[in-house]
């Protein structure tokens, strides 16, 4: 039992144990009286022979694993019944943990967890051989000591951690009235059975370290129903509206999900381990900053993979990066600062002081590191840190100084090269086992960013390449982000076809381009007919499967809407575009919303939907209601900056369409007019704003 710290004292310490049993609860209880009862009992077993063998005496000689658990030992050689039948170790001989309080608790402890798993097994066991042979219901059917008496069953140990008793002997039950041909077969064999939970709450309460009062109570949850009488005759299968059905589908269900793969990415930071412990000097201010990145911001950098891999990415990446590679360590700090100046609403030279000092410190660390051409994979870490770290965090009015994140992003090509990693993910003879991670974040970065900026993607070949390959065509980034890596490589695509236009590819070639790349993004529709659904299973746990879909629709018709407004004349009021963003605020509708919802993984998919959205349009009503739902997370991050240049778009396009037709007061002819159309691109120029929206 662990113990609290000095200065807490009178805490209660409370703890659960759930017991789960599929066989009926008794309890014996044997009192020991008097020395006068006992004698009388001796007398009467004396003259009983038969009643003999069920007497006890307390054993002075029994093995200490039954005086510890205070059961009776039959003290057999070289193992005692109890022992051996729970797989427990037999002493005979005093063992060291029994002079010492503490170590013969935890040892008290580490026996209870032996029986308990023990129990489980010969449960299941037992549920599985019972329910060939029985129907359901008598299964569960056990003798009770109150109509059955068995000399080995009042002899056996039983559970420390359990109420009941079950008796290994008791004889067979006669079920030769039940017909074979009436139970289903999906019944017979199926994983789950009525069951019963046994809730044992404990409390104790502790003054000055020393352990005082304590109470149990026990709580009893049941499923079981009462058993037919022989000669019934027992309903056909599937059971409507029966629980039965509804964990058969279930089950059937969670089948359906893919196996989670923990170990698809290499982090670059050695072997995943199940928990490390971080171990870093700072001082108190920084100490502050480094608990707020842990506790708030960590959770929400990668919430896709997160709900894929289960904190992989905190073990696995983040916090052995923060110990061993002070470059990220200060960019994680300057981020913790930003952070909480935006959540908190601070302003003041003390908080940009943390900010500014930690950026330059980071971007220091880099330089130095640069010149000293060594640690590249630290080096490019930390660089991606700056670059992608800024989309979750900050607000779009911060004016203090930083560097633009494609001249961090030049940096971060360069290491990329020196690393051979596009060679690595690409090579045909060398299969890629694991996802160089810092990679995958690069083309993510790379292909969103180049939308950004109107230009082809740095890697752009690597990505086509990847595209084409039939054996290796998997970057990591549908785990990464949530959209299908072919999405995102023929967003890539267009990209390129985009900087091909700014530099005068004529209207005819360009159309054949932006014919065959609709085409290829059909493709990636093939085998996939199901409409996108909310991502939960029936039992309400998230389906990430399911969300990868409707993550993977929503970027298509996002890449859609992109290659469209490349055709000489789009306008978005055309009705194609319109059709397109309707197809894309269902689909959206379709992704969780809120603050624990996904809308903010999402950026880049609400600024080209809503930048070509109509005045009137649904999606406009449905942007405004889901940036109601993240309340104040709506304000920060790449969502923020989103959700700013969308009502700078529309008002500007309001300002020019009433510009266009001056003294016009005619409503009908308003109308009539198209709404005006200004690229968000020209916007974010207009307004000075270098932000990259992902």
């Amino acid at each position: 039992m662990s113990t609290l710290p000095p200065n807490h004292h009178g805490d209660l310490m409370k703890s659960s144990q759930v017991n789960m049993a599929t066989t009926t609860t008794t309890t014996t209880t044997t009192t020991t009286t008097k020395a006068k009862a006992a004698s009388k009992a001796q007398a009467s077993a004396a003259a009983n022979p038969k009643q003999k063998t069920q007497m006890h005496r307390r054993s002075r000689t029994g093995c200490y694993t039954c005086r510890l658990r205070r059961k009776k030992c039959d003290e057999g050689s070289p193992m005692c019944t109890a022992c051996k039948h729970l797989g427990l170790v037999c002493e005979y001989k005093r063992p060291m943990w029994w002079s010492n309080n503490d170590a013969r608790r935890k040892h008290k402890d580490d026996i209870k967890m032996i029986i308990k798993r023990k129990k489980l097994s010969e449960k299941s066991t037992h549920s599985i051989q019972t329910s060939v042979n029985s129907p359901p219901g008598l299964s569960h059917s056990l003798p009770t000591s109150a109509t059955f008496s068995d000399p080995f069953d009042r002899t056996r140990s039983q559970s420390i951690d359990s109420q009941f008793a079950f008796n290994f002997n008791s004889p067979q039950s006669d079920f030769s009235s039940f017909s074979a041909p009436q139970m289903h077969p999906d019944f017979l064999f199926a994983p789950y059975s009525p069951y019963e939970i046994d809730v044992k709450t404990e409390r104790q309460m502790f003054i000055n370290d020393i352990p005082t009062l304590r109470e149990s109570t026990t709580a009893t949850f049941s499923t079981y129903q009462t058993p037919p009488p022989p000669g019934t005759v027992l309903p056909q299968f599937p059971l409507e509206g029966e629980w039965t059905e509804q964990v058969y589908t279930e089950r059937r269900e969670s089948l359906a999900e893919e196996t989670l793969n923990v170990n698809f990415f290499d982090f670059a930071q050695g072997p995943s381990v199940s928990s490390r412990q971080v171990a870093i000097e700072l001082d108190e201010g920084d100490q502050r900053l480094f608990d707020h990145f842990i506790s708030s911001v960590l959770p929400t950098i990668f919430p896709i993979l997160e709900s894929n891999q289960h904190g992989s990415i905190s073990s696995d990446l983040i916090l052995p990066a923060l110990e061993s590679n002070k470059g990220y360590l200060h960019c994680c700090l300057s981020i913790a600062a930003q952070h909480y100046k935006a959540a908190m609403g601070l302003e003041g030279e003390e908080i940009d002081g943390d900010i500014m000092r930690h950026r330059y410190a980071t971007i220091s660390a880099l330089c130095e590191a640069l010149a000293r051409d060594e640690d590249h994979q630290q080096i490019l870490e930390a660089a991606l840190g700056l670059i992608f770290f800024q989309c979750g965090v900050g607000r779009f009015d911060d004016t203090l100084p930083d560097i633009p994140w494609h001249q961090h992003f030049q940096a971060a090509i360069s290491l990329v090269q020196k690393l051979d990693l596009p060679r690595i993910v690409s090579d045909p003879n060398e299969p890629l086992t694991q996802a160089p991670f810092n990679m995958t974040l690069t083309a993510w970065i790379d292909i969103l960013g180049a939308t950004m900026l109107g230009r082809a993607p740095a890697f752009a070949h690597t990505y086509r390449e990847k595209h084409l390959s039939p054996t290796n065509p998997s970057l990591g980034l549908r785990e990464l982000m949530g959209c299908e890596d072919r999405v995102m490589y023929l967003i890539s695509e267009i990209a390129c076809l985009e900087a091909l236009k700014k530099d005068g590819m004529d209207d005819i070639t360009l159309c054949q381009h932006v014919h065959v790349l609709g085409d290829q993004i059909g493709l990636t529709e093939m085998g996939d007919d199901s409409v996108p659904v909310l991502p939960f299973n029936a039992n309400g746990t998230l389906s990430p499967k399911q969300l990868s879909k409707n993550i993977t629709a929503a970027f298509r018709l996002a890449a859609r809407i992109y290659l469209c407004s490349l055709v000489p004349g789009f306008h978005p009021s055309q009705a194609s575009c319109v059709g397109l963003v309707e197809k894309l605020t269902s689909v959206l509708a379709t992704i969780p919303s809120g603050t624990a919802g996904f809308d903010r993984s999402l950026s880049w998919v609400y600024l080209v939907g809503g930048s070509v959205s109509v005045p009137g349009s649904s999606f406009r009503a449905f942007f405004e209601d889901r940036v109601a739902q993240l309340v104040d997370l709506a304000n920060f991050g790449s969502f923020g900056k989103v959700t700013c240049l969308l009502r700078e778009i529309w008002l500007q396009s309001e300002v020019i369409s009433r510009a266009s037709s001056p003294g016009s007061n005619n409503e009908e002819v308003q109308q009539q007019q198209p709404p005006a159309y200004i690229h968000w691109r020209d916007v974010m120029q207009m307004k000075g704003w270098d932000y990259l929206l992902i």
